[in-house]
């Protein structure tokens, strides 16, 4: 029987934690963005540039995306004129290591270690790009000249009430697509259809919003649905490394698309990649640490 008053304090609660992160980490960003720390740090991201086959003055938006978001990564990028391999290139990489601050701290609510996420999605990343190197450069565009305007602040306390406002108003985003999409997963798994499949739901729909939507929206779902008892230790484990290859597969690589990036190429290999390495960490999990665990 759906239940109107434990399902809102379920969205509420799981929406509070998620929001108690996004906050205070988005204007952390934006304030390292602000004094320009990323210049002095660059010269440790030119080796990954090397290994990614993309010029040296790209470590800059590697370093902003994988620290910070993609938007920033890409307005450090785009002025360099990189060909539609190399955009591929980079959207496929960042697509999965970016914002690893953020998105690690969300995961760590679940209970994946920071090692594990960070581990996890630097590998895959670099994974992820061998099947583009072995592709014909017949496959990708000339690439797309464009700039992407930086945000000018008149002074720093300028500067974080802009912050302040976009992490409110990303923080509504999360506030009404959680809530609805709980909603929506309590009013289903209430019908008589849906009882026989309820862990199949459960699952499903936490990584439809993940993939759909992004990390944060998974994780909201993947809380509630936690803090229910709704999901194991497997699925949660299962869930949270599928979407950290792979989430946000649209507005992401869009992103990326309009620059040049074969968004197609970007999915598959993302979505490939999630299916195949979380059924083999899955299994891994199993037989190995939750051995350790009962031992």
């Amino acid at each position: 029987m759906f239940n109107f008053k434990n399902t809102l304090t379920g969205a509420t609660k799981s929406a509070w934690l998620v929001l108690k992160l996004i906050i205070p980490l988005y204007i952390l960003a934006d304030v390292l963005l602000y004094f320009d720390v990323l210049k002095y740090i660059s010269f440790l991201f030119e080796p990954i540039t090397n290994m990614l086959d993309l010029p040296k003055e790209a470590a800059l938006g590697i370093a902003a995306g994988m620290l910070f978001n993609l938007y920033a990564g890409i307005a450090f990028v785009a002025p360099l004129g990189l060909s539609g391999y190399e955009w591929t290139i980079l959207a496929t990489f960042l697509g999965v290591a970016h914002s690893l601050i953020i998105e690690n701290a969300v995961m760590k609510k679940l209970g994946i270690s920071h090692t594990y996420s960070f581990v996890l999605r630097i590998s895959m990343a670099f994974i992820a790009v061998i099947p583009l190197t072995l592709m014909p450069k017949s496959f990708f565009s000339e690439g797309v000249m464009q700039t992407v305007e930086k945000p000018i602040y008149h002074d720093i306390w300028d500067m974080l009430m802009h912050s302040f406002t976009n992490a409110s108003l990303l923080s509504i985003k999360v506030i009404a697509l959680v809530t609805a999409i709980i909603f929506l997963m309590s009013y289903l798994k209430s019908t008589k259809m849906m009882q026989s499949y309820q862990q199949k739901v459960n699952t499903s729909f936490s990584i439809v919003a993940g993939l759909v939507l992004g990390i944060t929206y998974g994780a909201g779902i993947l809380i509630h649905e936690a803090k229910t008892g709704n999901l194991s230790k497997v699925d949660i484990f299962y869930i949270a490394t599928f979407l950290m290859i792979c989430h946000s597969v649209v507005e992401d690589v869009l992103l990326f698309v309009i620059f040049g990036a074969n968004g197609w190429l970007v999915v598959v290999i993302r979505v490939s990649m999630a299916f195949v390495f979380s059924w083999i960490l899955v299994r891994m999990y199993k037989k190995f640490w939750r051995k350790d665990e009962r031992e």
